[in-house]
């Protein structure tokens, strides 16, 4: 078929075409043109059909008609979006459904979320307190003599914090088992300068220690702050030197995981607990070198002491840290009289509960009915107890209206609830028999420390 009787071919089945659609409604019509206009043609010489005129006008005017009608919608809501009767939202463009659950979701977070968040997550407050704080923790070397042949070497190291400076000293308050045994004890500053230390004071129940050194190098001191308002969740950063000064100055954060925890303290290393200290709980790391060292608060107010003697070397994720108002009392009592000033009874004792069952029928000569208490087994010289009369083997079963059950119980008792200068009551027996006596607390000194 050559190029004509094609196109006469093409021609007939269109007119065909038009006769059998001559009934058919316009839109049809527009639609069979539409289909045929977007066709390929065989070639663009090649010319379309003649168009019948009164179709071709109806659709014209259906054309123009559309076309105003879209302008005057487009200006219609132009002016709508303008005057600001429609919102317009550039960044979301969702479906109803998706923005009724866009808003539902903000005010779940707003609701919730935003208030559960506080300013001590914010990184910017974080590094702030760090850095108050940079300086004044440093490290605390522990010099020891080994041989009269040898050189003097460190042989322990932990951390302190500078808490003061005045009249050109500086001092540092660490724990008490970092200094314990030192002939020599040297502050390593954050810069790496060494600067020789002082001993004022040390206490073993609380095991806090403070030494005076040189202040001129000192920059920064830390802020003492108080731990009375910590909460359970609340962020906190460990500052110290872990595994010695190599890591001086490494930071850990965590939270408070408790408050007021008790924990048993083997001061004497006989396997007993002779002390229970109430200490802040944390799962921010503290590792060896990091005991002395400041936990810190999200404003950078050191708020405890952290501790490794406490804390159980077998666990994970618990350290413990010494309450900065427990500590705040001992510290300046360290710094002005080199000791702590506690009530002293002047006995050695042990609890009734490891006295063999034999020994307490025959040599004590209790009843089945005295079951707790502490029996002396030394009375000090010109001591309390013994201007009271008290002797060896007497079962001391109360102080005041307060249970006595082992001498741990004592101590708390008389140091958390008594006095030095107070008159107490005491309860015990003596050969079977209930008796009571008074006396007037005195003061122990540092050699009294095991003592009561």
């Amino acid at each position: 078929m050559d190029y004509k009787d094609h196109e006469n071919h093409e021609n007939s089945n269109l007119q065909s075409y038009d006769e059998n659609t001559t009934n058919q409604p316009v839109e049809e019509e527009e639609q069979v043109e539409e289909t045929y206009s977007t066709s390929s043609a065989p070639s663009e010489e090649l010319k379309p059909p003649k168009k019948d005129k009164g179709r071709s006008s109806s659709t014209f005017k259906m054309l123009l008609s559309s076309v105003v009608g879209g302008l005057v919608v487009a200006a219609v809501g132009t002016g709508l979006i303008t005057t600001g009767v429609i919102p317009l939202d550039h960044d979301n463009e969702t479906t109803p459904s998706a923005q009724t659950s866009q808003s539902n979701e903000e005010s779940v977070a707003s609701s919730d979320v935003v208030q559960t968040l506080s300013s001590e997550d914010d990184a910017t407050s974080i590094q702030q307190a760090i850095q108050q704080n940079t300086e004044a923790v440093v490290g605390v070397s522990n010099i020891q003599n080994t041989s009269l042949w040898s050189e003097s070497e460190a042989s322990g190291t932990g951390s302190g914090v500078i808490y003061k400076k005045e009249d050109g000293k500086a001092y540092v308050v660490t724990n008490y088992h970092v200094v314990e045994g030192a002939n020599e004890l040297e502050v390593v500053m954050a810069n790496g300068d060494k600067v020789q230390a002082k001993l004022l004071g040390g206490d073993e129940l609380s095991d806090l220690a403070v030494l005076e050194m040189d202040g001129s190098k000192v920059k920064q001191v830390a802020n003492l702050g108080s731990s009375s308002s910590l909460e359970v969740g609340q962020t906190v950063i460990a500052i110290g030197n872990p595994l010695g000064t190599e890591f001086a100055g490494s930071v850990t954060k965590g939270i408070i995981s408790g408050l007021n925890r008790s924990v048993e303290m083997d001061l004497n290393s006989d396997g007993q607990a002779d002390w229970t200290t109430e200490v802040i709980q944390t799962d921010a790391a503290i590792n060896p070198g990091n005991s002395g060292g400041a936990l810190i608060n999200a404003n950078g107010e050191v708020v405890g002491i952290n501790s490794m003697k406490i804390a159980q070397e077998a666990v994970e994720g618990i350290g413990f840290a010494i309450p900065m108002d427990t500590a705040k009392p001992i510290i300046q009592q360290l710094e002005e009289n080199g000791h702590v000033d506690r009530p002293f009874i002047g006995i050695s004792a042990v609890a009734l509960s490891t006295v063999p069952e034999r020994n307490k029928q025959q040599t004590l000569k209790l009843g089945e009915d005295v079951t707790d208490g502490v029996v002396i087994a030394q009375v000090q010289v010109n001591s309390p107890a013994d201007e009271a009369s008290l002797k060896k083997y007497d079962v001391i079963t109360k102080i005041n209206d307060h249970a006595i059950t082992n001498m741990m119980d004592l101590k708390q008792y008389l140091y958390g609830s008594t006095e030095i200068g107070d008159k107490i009551e005491i309860t015990y027996y003596r050969d079977g028999q209930k008796q009571k006596t008074s006396l007037t607390l005195g003061e122990q000194n540092q050699e009294q420390s095991q003592q009561q």
